[in-house]
């Protein structure tokens, strides 16, 4: 690993957090600079890429634990939900990380350019994996992140460097994972097309049949694919993503909570309550007031 360079990557990248904080001007890039660890975050990661500059991080995804340091990168086939936690923080080495949304329609396009055509079978993967940084994507990394110094430029040249960024991606160690990104029809697209659903109608009773028939699979097989994708079942899914919102609803309205919970789906208060509690580590009422005083940022990066 060429560490002057990625010295400079994250000079970059502090620069950016500095003066737009996390959203950046560039399209899909996202930045987080923290001067402390953090405790348990709570939120959903996108198709990405997260690449660690400085400090370490652990994401958890159903029982699996990932955790990526500087020179690491993570790379999300999935919209999962996920806990996270920052390890090493300090002000005089904060931890820095940027991310970058796949767009499973670039990598679609560039699939089309590889020889043959075709892309290798692979086996049922899990949304999350870790891998070292490749040396052939930092250079394609700092020009990206340099762009913000030249808006005109961000409209022409920041989709040709991310599509430099996936195709070394498509190439290196973690191809197969990016290929299950771009094929329409590879697990991870039929699997993501169930996940879509269950996001926008969580509240809703779940019929893994109905799941299924979304992805184009069994319900015997669906239910093995979905589980090694996300370490959980569809159902423990949808319960982490309800449990999210009642959280999200809880610092955003403050509202009664077994109201909240009537909303997110439960017809049972006490249901609500002890689920919440076992997820989170306090009941409603009580994590609603703690997290209103002290707002942590949750974000991928």
């Amino acid at each position: 690993m060429d560490t002057a360079r990625l010295e400079t990557l994250k000079s970059r990248a502090v620069a950016l957090w500095k003066r737009h904080g996390r959203e950046t001007p560039l399209p899909g890039l996202h930045v987080t600079v923290m001067e402390a660890p953090s405790g348990l975050l709570h939120g959903v990661y996108r198709p990405s890429l997260c690449v660690v500059l400085q400090g370490s991080k652990i994401s958890q995804l159903g029982g699996q634990t990932y955790r990526y340091e500087v020179g690491k990168c993570l790379i999300t086939s999935l919209e999962v939900p996920i806990r996270a936690r920052i390890l090493d923080a300090s002000p005089q080495a904060p931890y820095v990380a940027f991310v970058l949304d796949i767009d499973p329609a670039v990598v679609s396009e560039l699939l089309l350019e590889i020889a043959n055509g075709e892309a290798p079978t692979v086996p049922p993967s899990a949304a999350l994996s870790v891998h070292p940084l490749a040396q052939d994507l930092i250079g394609p990394m700092e020009r990206l992140l340099a762009l913000a110094d030249n808006p005109r430029d961000i409209a022409v040249l920041a989709p040709m460097v991310r599509r430099e960024i996936f195709w070394h991606l498509l190439n290196g160690p973690q191809g197969a994972m990016m290929r299950q990104i771009g094929l329409a029809d590879s697990r991870t697209a039929r699997i993501s097309r169930s996940i879509a659903w269950v996001r926008e109608n969580f509240t809703e009773t779940i019929s893994v049949a109905h799941l299924a028939g979304l992805a184009g699979m069994s319900p015997a097989t669906f239910h093995r694919h979905f589980k090694a994708a996300t370490d959980m079942t569809p159902v423990q899914f949808q319960k982490t993503l309800r449990l999210q919102e009642a959280r999200r609803l809880l610092l955003a309205q403050g509202a009664d909570v077994a109201q909240i919970g009537f909303a997110i789906g439960y017809e049972s208060p006490s249901q609500f309550s002890r689920e919440y509690r076992r997820m989170f580590g306090a009941p409603p009422g009580r994590d609603g007031v703690a997290i209103r005083r002290t707002v942590a940022p949750e974000s991928h990066a």
